[in-house]
C-alpha cells in the first residue's frame, strides 16, 4: 500500500509574547532564548524527511524556527501562512480584550480592524488547495491560531474548529489522509 502523503505543520518556537498570552498577527517578535531550543530540537525529527516543499511564513519567528530546524535552505515565504490578522487587538491578551467584550473569542467574534473566522477559512482554503496541488510531503511552519485554522479546515470545519486543538510552541503536527478523507494523523507533539 502507497504511503499517503503527509503535511508536517511546525509551529514556531516560544516568544514573549507568545510567553505571556498577548496576540501576536502583524508584529514581527523574534524568538526568545528557549524558543530558538524549540526550533533546534525539532531539527532531529526533521532530518530524515524529505519534502517536496517547505513553505515558510514571512515573519522572522516562522523564518528562525525553519531555519534552525534545518529547513531554511529548502524555506519558499507562502503569505497564506502569516498569522491571524488580530487588527485593532495586536499585542493584546484574551483576558484584556474580554474587559469590553465579554466572552470575546478570536473565533466567535473575531477582530475589529482585522480578521474573522470566515476570512480566515477563505486563506486557509486557498493554502489547502496550493498543498493538494504538491506531488509529496510539505514542511510547513507558522503561528498557532493560523496552523489551528488550517487543521480545522483540512478536517471540513472551517478555521473555527482549530478552538478545539491546542498548539504549543515548538510543536509538530501532521495532517495525512486515510483512503481520501482527510485526517489530522499526529497533533501537538512537543518537541524532543
Amino acid at each position: 500500500m502507497e504511503r499517503a502523503r503527509e503535511i508536517w505543520l511546525l509551529r514556531h518556537g516560544a516568544t514573549e509574547w507568545s510567553r505571556n498570552g498577548r496576540h501576536t498577527g502583524s508584529s514581527d517578535i523574534p524568538l526568545l532564548p528557549e524558543g530558538e531550543a524549540e526550533a533546534r530540537a525539532l531539527a532531529p525529527l526533521l532530518a530524515g524527511k524529505h519534502f517536496a516543499q517547505v513553505w515558510v511564513s514571512p515573519l522572522q519567528r516562522a523564518r528562525r524556527t525553519c531555519e534552525l530546524a534545518g529547513l531554511g535552505g529548502q524555506a519558499q515565504l507562502n503569505e497564506n501562512l502569516r498569522e491571524w490578522n488580530y487588527g485593532n487587538y495586536e499585542g493584546i491578551t484574551t483576558a484584556e480584550i474580554r474587559q469590553t467584550v465579554p466572552g470575546w473569542s478570536v473565533w466567535s467574534h473575531g477582530c475589529p480592524g482585522g480578521e474573522d473566522a470566515a476570512a480566515v477559512s477563505q486563506r486557509c482554503e486557498a493554502l489547502i488547495a496550493q498543498l493538494l496541488s504538491v506531488g509529496g510531503d510539505v514542511a510547513v511552519f507558522a503561528h498557532g491560531h493560523l496552523l489551528r485554522s488550517l487543521a480545522g479546515s483540512w478536517i471540513g470545519q472551517g478555521a473555527v474548529g482549530g478552538k478545539h486543538l491546542a498548539l504549543g510552541t515548538g510543536s509538530s503536527s501532521v495532517l495525512s489522509f486515510e483512503r481520501e478523507n482527510r485526517v489530522i494523523l499526529r497533533w501537538n507533539v512537543p518537541c524532543p
